[in-house]
């Protein structure tokens, strides 16, 4: 026989639900064998706008590596600093 899974509490906040899962294992609450899969097609990142002040040699020679790879060079700095933040991370 398998053991009852406890029932999940109600939260008043945010803030109270993510306390909770901190300190409890959600094995104790969810099956998670009968659990499914689930799609979320309208999620998208969110993105905060930043003010970035750099160098005007850099910035040129970050907009020429980005015109050769036929990208914005917003979206070039992006690339790059995911590339280095997962790499120093992995150390």
């Amino acid at each position: 026989m398998k053991k009852k899974k406890n029932a999940i509490p109600e939260f008043n906040s945010v803030q109270e639900e993510q306390a909770f899962w901190t300190t409890h294992d959600s094995a104790e609450y969810v099956d998670w064998e009968k659990a499914g899969t689930a799609i979320f097609t309208n999620l998208k990142p969110t993105m905060k706008t930043i003010s970035l002040r750099l160098p005007e040699p850099m910035l040129n020679r970050l907009k020429v590596l980005a015109n050769e790879r036929d990208v914005p060079y917003q979206s070039l700095m992006k690339i790059f600093l995911k590339e280095r933040i997962d790499r120093e991370f992995q150390a």
